[in-house]
């Protein structure tokens, strides 16, 4: 009775932007993971997009953060009022049957983070609360046969983390992750931008230039931006323009990271599933896959083929909803299978 009454919430609560999926409602809300409250008292002064307009140019009293820190919760009470805010904005209060909550969470997170998360996920008002892996929640939205008898790999680029997992029949054959994701990109732009150039810019000036003209591998085309800031000696405010090519070499390490896992993640993956995968290629999901000739990169560099899912930073919301449906299907097949074989 509460199944067919209730909510199905697939959340992809992520560092840089939260996400909620409702069942037959699709993605009702993409909003940045940010919180700002008042000094002292704590009082919410706003959440989400509103919030994101105010970090690092708040006045003494008002404090804006992000309660995500690398996939996990930094902040547990923030986190809370977080959640609590945005399921009201898609969840009627008066509702008497509370939803169902599936969480995508990276695979590298420790017990004691999980349980902030479950915690903060039932004090927001869930009835039920399950935590998967972004890896399983990925591939399930970007619609990856992931029961079959093969080999599927999928990497998974968020803000704070990236996650690389080998699936098959519907399980987690191999699986790494590391901290390492779109916040990283804009933290070694910063460093580039102050350690050659002598100038210090903000974040959001950092994800602007990633987001227009970042790439990973090169391009005929050499695209140029005007980023603003201040001296790094004088302390006075100064313009300068960067291009694509400066960018992408800033952008080498965190890149180099990420490669250099996928081919660990190769090294462990059985013969037989990685002669899979070779067919079959890498599936890219996240925020973190759109930045320009990653996916290139990565075939050059692994020899397998790499390919972008449809929409893929909606792809953990999308599996974390659907996450009640693929169970549902896999008891039909193993009942199926069980008659079948006495």
């Amino acid at each position: 009775m509460f199944g067919s009454m209730s909510s199905d919430f697939g959340i992809d609560l992520g560092t840089c932007n939260t996400l909620i999926y409702i069942k037959g409602k699709g993605i009702v809300l993409n909003e940045p993971s940010v919180v700002a409250v008042e000094r002292g008292t704590k009082k919410i002064v706003a959440v989400g997009a509103d919030a994101k307009k105010m970090l690092w140019k708040t006045p003494e009293n008002i404090i804006a953060i992000r309660p995500m820190h690398d996939g996990v919760i930094a902040d547990i009470e923030s986190t809370e009022k977080m959640m609590r805010y945005f399921i009201s904005r898609v969840y009627p209060r008066y509702r008497f049957i509370k939803p169902r909550m599936v969480i995508g969470v990276p695979s590298c997170i420790t017990e004691v983070e999980k349980r902030a998360v479950e915690e903060s996920a039932y004090k927001s008002g869930a009835r039920e609360v399950y935590v998967i892996e972004e890896s399983l929640a990925a591939a399930i939205g970007a619609d990856i046969p992931i029961r079959e008898p093969a080999g599927h790999m999928i990497c998974d680029i968020g803000g704070g983390t990236s996650e690389i997992s080998v699936i098959s029949l519907g399980g987690m054959v191999v699986t790494s992750a590391i901290r390492i994701g779109g916040d990283e990109f804009n933290e070694a732009i910063i460093k580039h931008v102050k350690s050659v150039h002598n100038l210090v810019i903000g974040e959001q000036m950092a994800e602007k230039l990633k987001i227009e003209i970042g790439n990973a591998s090169p391009d005929k085309v050499i695209e140029k931006m005007e980023v603003k800031g201040n001296d790094a000696i004088t302390g006075l405010p100064r313009r300068l323009e960067i291009d694509s090519i400066e960018v992408r070499e800033a952008l080498k390490d965190p890149i180099a990271a990420i490669i250099d896992e996928i081919k660990i993640t190769f090294g462990k993956t059985p013969p037989e599933l990685a002669a899979d995968i070779v067919d079959r290629g890498i599936v890219m999901t996240g925020g973190g896959s759109l930045l320009k000739g990653l996916d290139k990169l990565i075939a050059k560099e692994t020899g397998v083929p790499a390919i972008i899912a449809d929409q893929p930073e909606f792809c953990v919301a999308l599996g974390a909803g659907k996450y009640f449906e693929y169970i549902k299907s896999a008891e039909y097949s193993k009942n199926i299978y069980d008659k079948l074989n006495g």
